[in-house]
């Protein structure tokens, strides 16, 4: 019963809203440094002699395991450091009446993210899917995504964790009134030896 009430209520909210969550994989066509790089957030940075290539990526792998390497045994003496990631994409069919989002399902670690120029934001944690609003800097045309990835403190887990985009990527379209991210979940309230009581609830996003 609380299937057919939770695809009511979709059925509902989308017809309300006009148009469904797009999503769009943005794993392929990234452009990769090892190393920092000064001004490389920038837009108009050139970045045309950096290595091409698909995430999910792991460069730590792709090295030497070296006993002196700073990382130490934890990450299996492979090499840390920093990078940087940038990718140049198109938005089909942009709507500016929309809402605009980047997932990243995981950057290890210390990432700063920006888009045309814009710092979205910086997240440290390593392990957790985040995402960012891309609406008020989005264009139709040429924007940039620029990452910076620092995993140069060591000393930050247990196990070999690798460094880099190593999850998956996604732009996100939405209309402004629209389903919070994570927002629908069901939840048991109340089990007996017979039965579970069971509530949905729904987390509605913001109408700007």
């Amino acid at each position: 019963m609380r299937k057919i009430l939770l695809a009511a209520l979709l059925l509902v909210f989308t017809s309300a809203v006009g148009q469904p969550r797009r999503v769009t994989n943005m794993d392929a066509g990234w452009r990769f440094h090892q190393g920092d790089v000064m001004g490389a957030e920038a837009a108009t940075y050139d970045d045309m002699d950096w290595r091409r290539l698909d995430v999910p990526h792991d460069w730590s792998i792709e090295g030497d395991n070296l006993r002196e390497n700073p990382g130490g045994g934890s990450i299996g003496f492979f090499p840390t450091g920093m990078g940087w990631y940038r990718k140049t994409f198109d938005v089909k069919a942009f709507d500016k009446n929309k809402l605009y989002s980047i997932e990243f399902d995981g950057i290890y670690m210390l990432s700063t993210v920006w888009l045309n120029g814009h710092e979205l934001g910086t997240w440290p944690y390593g392990y957790s899917s985040f995402s960012y609003d891309l609406t008020p800097y989005l264009r139709a045309k040429g924007n940039v995504l620029a990452v910076r990835v620092d995993n140069s403190r060591h000393g930050n887990s247990r196990w070999y964790t690798g460094s880099g985009i190593y999850r998956h990527v996604r732009l996100v379209e939405t209309a402004r009134t629209h389903f919070a991210k994570w927002g629908v979940f069901n939840s048991t309230m109340h089990l007996t030896e017979k039965r579970g009581y069971h509530t949905c609830k729904i987390g509605v996003g913001e109408r700007r």
